[in-house]
């Protein structure tokens, strides 16, 4: 009798969570966040949010409330600062959960030690095209916010629907963190199908629009990803050459949310104001699909709290939540949810490829609304285009959404297709200024100039040649007249002589 009491109370222990639906688990979370408030994703901006999902998590009587987690974030701000920090981990106890690094190649390292350790990492960043092969070495990362391929996707979608062929894709690259150039590395790689070129410029180096439009000779399509000031730059030159009545579609790519990629901005309070609004008529810009999930406002409130409880009052960036503080806080909620059917189904924490891959391949509802992520562990992205509808006010509208989960773009109401239509296209390219290479107006005007003066010079080599040949045929004659009697006079001289003789 004493055996089966024991063992009924076993069973009812061993099942007792599983009839609750709640699960009690120590979860150990190491976080890498730089310091640097440079950073979109710096530990300042993006700790409030990790911390605001726990607590929603262990919310009294949740299904994820028996889950305690032991949060600890670490500086990424150096290179390797995140891979030396890990492997200083594995002499104790190794964590149950990796969040971030972000940047591309700190990411890079730690996934690589993550994977070999069988520990899930989720990131909201490492967007980068490269890790999208997660065959090996990054076979436990899950990719929270939608990578730079899913952005791509948005444009192939356009091109398929507009039947463009041919982009310059324009970019700024810093050598460090390489925002843009993974960015439209994206679209390169994605579109490979299509007629693409390249124009990279460094940030230090004085931006010259000049060779920029010489490379837009034999494309339809301008994509840009740089500052909003160099944006501005671009347009404003493109609007003196008259680049911007509809000969080439210019689109900008405002990247993570934050108006430092740009975000359709003209106006500056300067003398170039009126025409930088006439030129951005023709500038579109793609940015994430933004949600008005009441939800969603009350997480941006706490958020911004937050910011000002740091002292983080002059914040330009700060305004509106960007990706990687919303992505960071799926992240743990997507965690909680894999973890809690991996355990229910008799599996260990510790088994990290059974929890990873239970991440992948599902939907779920975030704090911004509906996630999907696909079967290689990244997020289906859903993207805006905003185009100008009031060239006299200068204000942007939604005219159009790409949803990645299923492939479609959606027209709005807003929508012109008049907008989106090329015409003119040769033509304006005639009045790009020439430079030491290329024909262009001043080429061409010497061409014909030429061709006169050709014309001319063969014209009085023929009068020339024509005098000349009369003159030298009278010459002749006379020579030839000349010599006859020259002639006659010898023959009359060696006779005599003969005769004499």
């Amino acid at each position: 009798m004493s055996y089966f009491s024991t063992l009924c109370v076993y069973f009812l222990m061993v099942l007792n969570p599983i009839m609750t639906n709640t699960i009690t688990e120590d979860i150990d979370v190491l976080v890498f966040l730089p310091q640097n408030n440079s950073y979109l994703f710096s530990h300042t901006r993006v700790a409030p949010a990790i911390i605001y999902a726990q607590q929603r998590l262990q919310a009294d009587g949740g299904r994820y409330s028996g889950f305690q987690f032991n949060i600890q974030f670490e500086n990424s701000d150096f290179v390797n600062g995140a891979l030396y920090m890990l492997v200083d981990r594995s002499c104790g106890n190794k964590p149950d959960l990796i969040l971030g690094p972000v940047c591309e190649y700190e990411a890079a390292a730690v996934v690589r030690l993550a994977s070999h350790w069988n520990i899930p990492v989720i990131s909201a960043g490492a967007l980068a095209v490269g890790f999208s092969n997660k065959n090996a070495e990054y076979s436990h990362l899950t990719r929270i916010a939608p990578s730079y391929v899913k952005m791509a996707e948005t444009f192939s979608a356009m091109f398929e629907h507009f039947t463009w062929k041919s982009a310059l894709l324009v970019y700024e690259d810093d050598k460090e963190e390489r925002n843009c150039y993974f960015t439209l590395e994206g679209v390169y790689h994605l579109m490979a199908d299509f007629n693409i070129k390249t124009y990279a410029f460094s940030h230090e180096d004085r931006l010259d629009t000049d060779d920029i439009f010489q490379n837009m000779y034999d494309t339809e399509v301008v994509i840009m990803c740089t500052g909003a000031d160099k944006i501005r730059e671009i347009m404003l030159a493109a609007h003196r050459r008259r680049l911007t009545n509809g000969s080439h579609m210019f689109f900008n790519v405002e990247l993570f949310n934050a108006s430092s990629y740009g975000n359709g901005s003209w106006k500056r309070g300067d003398k170039y104001d009126n025409d930088a609004r006439h030129a951005y008529a023709s500038l579109n810009t793609v940015t994430l699909l933004r949600t008005v999930k009441p939800e969603f406002e009350n997480f941006s409130m706490e958020m911004k709290k937050s910011m000002k409880k740091a002292g983080f009052h002059d914040c330009k960036d700060c305004e509106s939540v960007n990706m990687f503080v919303e992505g960071f806080h799926d992240a743990l909620l997507l965690y909680a949810i894999a973890l809690h059917e991996a355990m229910k189904s008799g599996y260990s924490k510790r088994n990290g490829t059974e929890v990873t891959s239970r991440m992948w391949n599902r939907t779920f509802e975030g704090i911004a609304g509906h996630v999907s992520m696909d079967e290689n562990g990244d997020r289906n992205g859903d993207f805006s285009l905003m185009a100008m509808t009031d060239v006299e006010a200068g204000t942007y509208e939604v005219v159009a959404n790409y949803f990645g989960e299923n492939g479609t773009f959606q027209l709005l109401p807003a929508f012109r297709m008049d907008h989106f239509t090329l015409r003119g296209k040769y033509k304006a390219l005639t009045e790009i200024p020439e430079k030491t290479c290329g024909l262009g107006v001043s080429a061409l005007t010497g061409v014909i100039v030429g061709a006169v003066l050709g014309t001319a010079m063969l014209i009085a080599f023929y009068f020339f040649r024509k005098n000349y040949r009369i003159t030298i045929e009278r010459r002749t004659q006379s020579e030839e007249c000349a010599t006859g009697k020259h002639r006659q006079l010898r023959e009359d001289s060696i006779r005599s002589n003969l005769s004499a003789a």
